[in-house]
């Protein structure tokens, strides 16, 4: 349970999509005065060193990252994203990559909460000695699943959630499932992103429809769903052929930042012939 490091995957094709989607949530939010609360269930240390062993052993950000570094054709919600990287590597060069954590940090206002949720004692150590002096901030050691339930209505009844487990274990599909419906039984217009991994297992393959009926009910503004393939589905179940965001409650302009920025992240992030693209959402 405790195996997973993020630290082998900083800045792949998944963190690119996961994060892009989370900047213009953030951008989205930040438009009302009113504070928000913004919870990550699985916060990782919050952010990475590019030149560390793990992120080394694989390399897995060249196939990311690295591919937006010094492009001048980026569509503008990519922009926003990359630009994110660069505000976390202010002495030039792509050398550390920002977590959800990080990016969160460059985007929330002094006023609106921050609640991380990890459990890895080292990367949690990490995560509260970059991040607990924040105002507004709490760093806990504890299962996100199981501690967003305290914070679900917050006080301001502004919320972003975001889920995105490592999936390493089968179950964790299912509690992704029991959370997203759970926190829009405690506060229906929670915000809500969820991210997968797009892998050769049933539960990855099930889970955008599980969560498209979860997403139902008269406080709800509907759902997006967006997913990026880049290489082809391993028979054997082993590898990341792509990955997905999953919005419930999300902002009405986001449609758009991804119908412009997907065709041209599947281009420039794709790895062989079949790479696609979906996008689909429903309104209230």
């Amino acid at each position: 349970m405790l195996a997973y490091r993020h630290a082998f995957h900083a800045g792949n094709h998944a963190d690119v999509l996961k994060h892009l989607v989370l900047t213009q949530v953030l951008r989205h939010m930040a438009q009302k005065d009113k504070p928000y609360t913004l919870i990550d269930t699985h916060a990782g240390a919050g952010g990475y060193s590019l030149a560390s062993p793990e992120a080394q052993k694989k390399g897995e950000f060249e196939h990311g990252i690295l591919r937006l570094w010094d492009r001048s054709d980026l569509p503008p919600a990519v922009a926003d994203y990359v630009q994110r990287v660069r505000d976390f590597n202010p002495e030039g060069g792509l050398g550390r990559y920002p977590g959800s954590p990080e990016i969160a940090r460059q985007l929330l206002r002094p006023q609106d909460a921050l609640r991380l949720f990890e459990l890895h004692p080292a990367d949690v150590r990490v995560l509260a000695a970059h991040h607990a002096a924040r105002p507004h901030t709490e760093v806990h050691h504890e299962d996100g699943f199981e501690g967003l339930k305290a914070q679900l209505p917050p006080p301001s009844r502004r919320a972003v959630l975001l889920i995105d487990p490592s999936y390493e274990l089968k179950t964790d599909y299912g509690k992704v499932v029991a959370a997203v419906r759970d926190a829009l039984k405690r506060f229906a217009e929670c915000v809500i992103v969820v991210w997968y991994p797009q892998v050769n297992r049933l539960e990855a393959a099930q889970l955008p429809k599980r969560l498209q009926s979860s997403a139902q009910g008269p406080k709800i503004k509907g759902w997006l769903h967006a997913r990026l393939t880049v290489q082809p589905l391993d028979a054997q179940g082993f590898g990341l052929a792509g990955s997905g965001v999953f919005v419930i409650n999300g902002p009405w302009t986001l449609h758009a930042a991804l119908a412009q920025s997907l065709p041209w992240l599947t281009e420039v992030l794709g790895q062989y012939r079949g790479a696609s693209h979906l996008l689909e959402q429903q309104a209230a």
